[in-house]
């Protein structure tokens, strides 16, 4: 028999907040689900979703042919004058209730809810009672599945405990939010979590709130696990890419992409991770899809300007394949007139590519600091940092509007001032004290350093560095760009665009086509080329000599086990393997040994490279 409700990679959200996305849940026969989750998460949206009460902005809700669903939400509230039996048999008409049997059924469901008059008055029944009437009310539909939320909130113990002794002797399915950690070990038998700490965005465990207890932390052991494995991983490629590889051999390339997304990989499991421990500081502002912008062999042109010779375009960069991942910070460096802002222009949609393709992710939350600093001078510095009251809401929690003043240097008596009495270092700060309150899933500064103290830059580059999403930072400042930036994207000012690991790398490179330009008679076209590697033949004085040699040879060896992996994974994947039982277990144990030895390998890699540096 299929499910009675089922959910398919359903994603909800309002206004420009995503509470779920792409997630699937199916509630059968007999099951008890509890549904638990950090607030905000969305768990009353998605039990109202699955009672058919909103609708899914993405994928869809299949309900059983003739099933009955009945909902409870957390506030029960009756229009004045209504008595118990009124509730009550307006439900039963509604359920079209055989007329000769509703006083027997409403007396049932009376003596089952513990109501002693039908006579009383629902409004002005205590919150507990009118949870009981409220469940009751659903009940005459005798659903399938009946879908709580939040019911313990207003009930007593004793009404608790006649809610579990319900659950526990009805023949329906429940699914059931509650914090309630003694409720869900009585009622449950399955528990689902909702939160965006999980790859799929919800952890689902068969058995009791104990039993989720220990597979929770079985999952986050293993994620740990495979997150320090990855980790170590990402520290090799990093230092590779550092040591400037080529970019033109195919090789190269492949290695280049697989580290990016190695990288991508890590910090969107670094930024569940941090959710988890940080709890609800960055929910507001923190979106967990891993791909936000993808641009594919972009390219732009701008208008001529009036000294320029025809044509009437000018082309300021093409080719430019990129990924903007979560918790990517992206330094943008080139000459003036390469393309920087225009660049970030792109990002936001306000012109398109001339050629190529830009992918943006549903619902893109992009906040924009631009060069071209404007406030109102009229208002004062209070009014300019916090418009409607004396406090902001920072990171989901209020703020005093002279604490937050102080955080950016402005003394108390500032705050009644006029904002053109200010310096434009001064009216830097407002404006970047205002983009800390927006949130954002990429975060665009063109120049935020201009006008700026030293004291000023500290505070930003200490935002930055906490900004728990995307990060594109056009600026001059290297000591910024080294500090904040785990990558960097260079222009040339000649059509040429590429990406380098940091700043130092992309100064390499721009030097090493200048001085092919001068070596060249015919002025042609230069290719795109990465800084030539450092030489690692010679050991660091930290290593011993044993050590060095390893080191030297390493490299080739984590090659060498990493095709051996792949094969092992190919063997699994191989049809005939698959349905060979004995084979299969075979190839199986090989992928596992094949896999261990992998992560030994970087583990070993990523030590002797500590050690080395």
């Amino acid at each position: 028999m299929p499910p009675i409700l089922n959910a398919q990679s359903v994603t909800k959200q309002f206004g420009a907040v995503p509470l779920f996305r792409g997630i699937s849940l199916t509630v059968e026969d007999g099951d008890r689900i509890g549904l638990i989750g950090p607030n905000g998460a969305g768990k009353s949206t998605l039990l109202a979703l699955l009672a058919g009460q909103v609708e899914p902005d993405a994928g869809e809700l299949a309900v059983r042919k003739r099933a009955r669903a009945a909902y409870v939400p957390q506030d029960s509230r009756f229009a004045p004058g209504v008595s118990v039996r009124d509730v009550l048999q307006s439900a039963m008409t509604v359920a079209h209730t055989n007329e000769a049997a509703r006083e027997g059924r409403m007396r049932e469901l009376a003596g089952r809810t513990g109501f002693e008059s039908l006579e009383a008055e629902a409004a002005s029944l205590s919150g507990g009672w009118r949870k009981r009437l409220a469940i009751a009310e659903a009940l005459v539909s005798e659903p399938d599945v009946l879908l709580l939320d939040e019911p313990t909130n207003h009930l007593d113990l004793a009404g608790i405990e006649w809610l579990e002794e319900l659950l526990a002797s009805a023949s329906f399915a429940a699914v059931t939010v509650s914090h309630d950690r003694y409720f869900l070990e009585a009622t449950s038998t399955q528990i689902v979590e909702l939160s965006r700490v999980y790859a799929d965005g919800l952890l689902r465990v068969k058995g009791n709130f104990s039993r989720f207890l220990e597979e929770k932390q079985a999952y986050l052991e293993a994620q740990n696990r495979q997150m320090e494995s990855l980790r170590n991983r990402v520290r090799t490629e990093i230092e590779w890419l550092r040591r400037g590889p080529k970019a033109r051999t195919t090789k190269s390339k492949a290695r280049i992409d697989t580290a990016n997304a190695m990288i991508g990989q890590l910090a969107d499991m670094s930024a569940r991770t941090a959710t988890t421990s940080a709890g609800i500081d960055f929910a507001a502002s923190q979106r967990k899809t891993k791909r936000l912008v993808e641009f594919q062999n972009v390219g732009c042109e701008v208008p001529s300007t009036a000294t320029e010779p025809s044509p009437t375009t000018r082309k300021l960069f093409t080719g430019l394949d990129f990924v903007l991942t979560a918790g990517m910070k992206v330094g943008l460096v080139g000459p003036n007139g390469s393309g920087k802002t225009t660049l970030l222009r792109l990002l936001m949609g306000e012109i398109d590519p001339a050629e190529g393709s830009i992918r943006r992710t549903d619902a893109l939350r992009l906040v924009y600091f631009s060069q071209n600093r404007e406030l109102d001078e009229t208002v004062t510095l209070r009014r300019a940092l916090a418009p409607e009251s004396d406090s902001v809401i920072h990171q989901g929690r209020p703020v005093h509007v002279a604490s937050w003043a102080a955080r950016f240097l402005f003394t108390g008596e500032q705050l009644n001032q006029p904002v053109r009495n200010l310096s434009g270092g001064e009216r830097a700060r407002v404006l970047i004290a205002r983009l800390m309150l927006e949130p954002a899933d990429v975060l665009l500064l063109d120049e935020p350093t201009n006008d700026l103290d030293i004291p000023t830059l500290e505070i930003l580059e200490d935002n930055l560095l906490e900004f728990p999403g995307a990060l594109i930072l056009v600026t001059h400042d290297r000591y910024l760009l080294n500090r904040v930036t785990t990558s960097v994207l260079g222009l040339d000012g000649r059509i040429h665009i590429s990406q380098f690991a940091d700043y130092a790398q992309w100064e390499t490179w721009v030097e090493e086509q200048r001085d092919r330009d001068q070596a060249q008679s015919g002025g042609g076209t230069v290719p795109i080329a990465g800084p030539e590697p450092t030489s690692t033949s010679a050991p660091k004085k930290k290593l011993s000599y044993l050590e060095a040699r390893e080191f030297a040879a390493i490299e080739q060896r984590v090659e060498e086990s990493d095709a051996r992996l792949a094969a092992a994974r190919a063997r699994v994947d191989d049809p005939a393997i698959a349905t060979n039982s004995a084979a299969l277990q075979e190839a199986l144990a090989e992928l596992d040994r094949a896999q261990q030895e992998n992560d030994a390998l970087y583990a070993r890699w990523a030590e002797l490279t500590e050690k080395a540096g």
